[in-house]
């Protein structure tokens, strides 16, 4: 029995539409009309029951053909994953999707089919700490020196009172008494699958087999208390902005004395307000007077480094271009050698001109012609 074909409707039909077609073929085959249909009307009345409902239609698209409220099967082929499902008072089929029945959770099912084949729950492992990240600021001068840097943050860590353990090993410990060491149970489930004995992790113990006489009185069992951590990292010359240092095993302590996680450092470097980093190069901007530039003069131009280097601008020079200061910028990260220098020039000119200096740059303008 095909709950669409039955409503003359696509698989993706609306709710609406679904709606739709019911009341165009409830109408039609209704038994108390000329020409009605009762069985007809019923398989109607069933296929919307069911696509009318968000929960049972995704359940009916998952599993495919259902089973009639009667227990047998509509068509040949196919299980019923609706097993509570019962009749109504006009042949309507209702579908209890409850948790008051006797599956349980449908993941517990599919665990008890495996498990019903020889494939058993794992016994509990605890989990290492958690990773933590963390941003540190630098300025520009630091990433291009290099520089050291002393953290403290709040984590997470072990619990020196028991070593991280959650109890004190010397009292020992009892043999569970839920599961009477073994670290499991045994339960019976029923299914659509059939029924089947699951073999489950014991909660008691969570798959230990034995309870510890003492609970740590400072981390109540857990191996891990919170605390401070204090750490030294080294920030390499050239790191960049947004680039990140993993500190292995500076994370938050892991559970009954596992590995701790990892401390991940996302650096972030202050805006300079001389410099602009691009990759390895530094950009500058100069002022340069046109005076100077039309007599050769050198120009001063700081480096990150903090020297002033005296520079001449070439006779020719295009000034739409950039000057370039080949090993003036940033070092190579985890290399050798060092980006360039960048220099954008701009020209200052004079305000205003007398007429000596006007009659001076006329005749400049006469000689380059």
């Amino acid at each position: 029995m095909d709950y669409y074909k039955i409503l003359n409707i696509n698989k993706s039909a609306s709710e609406e539409e679904v709606k739709k077609a019911f009341r165009k073929l409830a109408h039609k085959y209704h038994p108390d009309k000329g020409g009605g249909d009762d069985k007809k009307f019923k398989e109607i009345n069933e296929a919307y029951q069911v696509l009318s409902n968000k929960e049972k239609r995704q359940q009916y698209d998952q599993f495919g053909r259902v089973f009639s409220g009667q227990g047998g099967p509509a068509g040949a082929g196919g299980f019923n994953p609706f097993d509570s499902a019962q009749a109504g008072p006009f042949g309507e089929v209702k579908f209890d999707f409850g948790g008051g029945g006797d599956f349980g959770d449908i993941s517990d099912i599919f665990d008890a089919f495996f498990e019903g084949m020889g494939v058993k729950q794992k016994r509990r492992t605890y989990h290492r700490g958690a990773d933590i990240q963390i941003i540190q600021e630098i300025t520009l001068e630091e990433s291009f020196r290099g520089v050291e840097k002393n953290l403290n943050y709040r984590t997470a860590v072990k619990c020196e009172k028991c070593d991280g353990l959650g109890n004190d090993p010397k009292a020992g410990f009892d043999q569970c008494a839920v599961c009477g060491g073994r670290g499991e149970i045994k339960e019976a489930v029923r299914s659509f699958f059939g029924n089947f004995v699951q073999v489950k992790q014991c909660r008691q113990c969570f798959g230990v087999g034995q309870i510890p006489k003492k609970i740590c009185e400072t981390c109540k069992g857990s191996g891990k208390i919170m605390g401070e951590r204090k750490i030294k990292i080294e920030i390499r010359p050239g790191i960049s902005d947004g680039q990140i240092i993993k500190i292995k095993g500076a994370g938050e302590a892991g559970e009954k004395g596992t590995a701790e996680g990892d401390l991940y450092i996302r650096i972030k470097i202050k805006p300079h307000p001389v410099f602009r980093r691009q990759g390895d190069d530094l950009i500058i901007k100069k002022e340069a007077n046109i005076i100077d530039l039309l007599l050769e003069k050198k120009i001063e131009i700081p480096t990150i480094s903090g020297n002033r280097l005296k520079t001449e601008i070439p006779a020719g020079f295009d000034l739409k271009n950039n000057l370039k200061i080949s090993g003036e910028g940033m070092p190579h990260f985890g290399s050798y050698g060092r980006g360039d220098l960048i220099v954008e020039l701009t020209i200052k000119t004079p305000k205003k001109l007398n007429a000596k200096a006007k009659k001076i740059i006329e005749d400049l303008e006469k000689e380059i012609d």
